[in-house]
């Protein structure tokens, strides 16, 4: 009875999709969220209020980790690292990395975790807040948060670096402990730089 509608859905589907593509440019990115990253408020390595207008008119790159993390954390702040350096005379890149443990990753440590590598508030903000805020803001940026006590460190996350443009949309992820994936998307970060401005 209602054989007639899976062929219209498909050849509806086709066409949305060959209009999309038709949409974009070869080194165009796609939008890849359905809605922009939520309004936030956190503080950073130096006790300053970090929120969506501390990055008006920018890209930037996020990341959820935490600074006692036994397994992927290390990898993931090595290749976060190439991106800052990579980027770090470009200021209309920045960098945001979300502390998953809220009790432990105080201000001060994350102020000196942040100078043992190096680095700076007006180019890459390590930043601490509400654990209910930090774990549920994980989901817009396509990261996976879980308190567990049967993994190592304590907690369960993905790995994933997310590019949001100025609009506060997702742009590009990659997994932020493989070097060739960071390579593809350092990429992905210079196309649409070239793209914003």
């Amino acid at each position: 009875m209602h054989g007639w509608r899976l062929p219209i859905i498909i050849a509806l589907i086709f066409i949305g999709l060959s209009l999309f593509h038709c949409h974009l440019s070869e080194d165009e990115l796609p939008v890849l969220s359905k809605s922009p990253i939520p309004s936030f408020s956190f503080l950073n390595q130096d006790s300053i209020r970090v929120s969506e207008q501390s990055f008006a008119d920018k890209l930037y790159v996020a990341d959820f980790f935490f600074i006692s993390c036994p397994t992927i954390c290390p990898l993931m702040t090595t290749q976060m690292k190439r991106i800052h350096d990579h980027f770090l005379k470009d200021d209309r890149l920045l960098l945001l990395s979300h502390s998953i443990d809220t009790k432990y990753d105080t201000v001060g440590r994350l102020k000196e975790y942040a100078d043992n590598l190096g680095v700076t508030s007006d180019k890459w903000h390590f930043v601490t807040g509400q654990r209910e805020n930090i774990f549920s803001i994980a989901e817009a940026y396509f990261n996976i948060v879980v308190e567990d006590e049967s993994v190592p460190g304590g907690y369960d996350h993905t790995g994933r670096f997310v590019l949001i443009d100025k609009n506060r949309q997702v742009r590009a992820f990659c997994q932020g402990t493989i070097e060739q994936e960071v390579d593809k998307f350092i990429k992905n970060i210079e196309k649409l730089l070239d793209e914003a401005y």
